[in-house]
């Protein structure tokens, strides 16, 4: 077997509702990527690979093969949000199996995050026609528990455990993304080491079309106003982690505060 230097050449570990499934599809017009096939339940999607949560135990080999190019050259990529809260060990495997991948993280408004995540596990509970909003009582709890709002939402614990390992992390702010998306696009691009000048007109076109483009929005589920103020104040440390240690600050979520989510 040619083993490659890499495993997985481009990681992106979240976050969760980050518009991870946006950047991956976006970067798949360029010809130099490459992903893997689809095997659920093993994996989601050909995005999240699952590797160091659902796949462990398949062993390196599996991931692997799984994780081999097309061609030599295409650089892989897994975008699995869960290995955001990784151990230290795991992370520490993940160098010494992918020791030059390109790590990206994006943070979004702690708040908004967690509202999006519930609202995702409502769908896949309940279903899209679920009519009833979600009050502060067991039921939400259970939800907020299957969702893993703390460990997902944990971004400095995150990310300084995945800059011990890779320390030219790329991190970028959701929302900064989104404000200017083509130009979010070629930092991302200059930092993997992809070149535009290898993109056809067809990719450029596709890529183009992506750029205006949602890949997953959650179903507006209603929520009652307290579990907004509850969801705030779990997320709030968060917020101000981010704000204090590393100079990000997120305004998404003003108009939540204002009213209804």
């Amino acid at each position: 077997m040619n083993i490659r230097g890499n495993i997985a050449d481009i990681l992106c570990v979240g976050c969760q509702k980050g518009s991870t499934s946006w950047l991956h599809s976006v970067l798949q017009h360029h010809p130099d990527t490459a992903f893997f096939d689809d095997h659920e339940p093993l994996t989601s999607t050909v995005k999240e690979a699952h590797f160091w949560d659902w796949n462990r135990q398949r062993g390196v080999d599996w991931y692997r093969k799984l994780m081999t190019p097309p061609e030599p050259h295409r650089l892989m990529m897994d975008f699995t949000p869960e290995y955001a809260f990784l151990t230290d060990d795991d992370i520490a495997e993940c160098k010494a199996l992918s020791p030059n991948a390109r790590v990206i993280y994006i943070l979004r408004d702690p708040l908004v995050r967690a509202i999006s995540a519930v609202r995702m596990h409502m769908l896949w509970r309940y279903g899209p026609d679920h009519a009833r909003a979600l009050s502060l009582d067991a039921e939400a709890m259970s939800l907020f528990t299957e969702a893993r709002l703390e460990l997902h939402g944990d971004y400095l614990r995150n990310l300084r455990a995945w800059q011990r390992h890779y320390p030219d992390l790329l991190l970028l702010n959701y929302e900064e993304l989104h404000a200017s998306r083509a130009d979010t696009l070629a930092r991302v691009m200059a930092f993997i080491g992809l070149d535009p000048a290898r993109m056809s007109d067809d990719n450029r076109r596709d890529q183009a079309a992506m750029l205006e483009a949602r890949i997953w929005e959650s179903t507006r589920f209603a929520m009652e106003r307290a579990v907004v103020m509850y969801l705030h104040g779990l997320t709030w440390h968060f917020r101000e982690e981010c704000r204090r240690d590393l100079g990000l600050s997120f305004h998404e979520s003003a108009p939540l505060l204002d009213g209804a989510a």
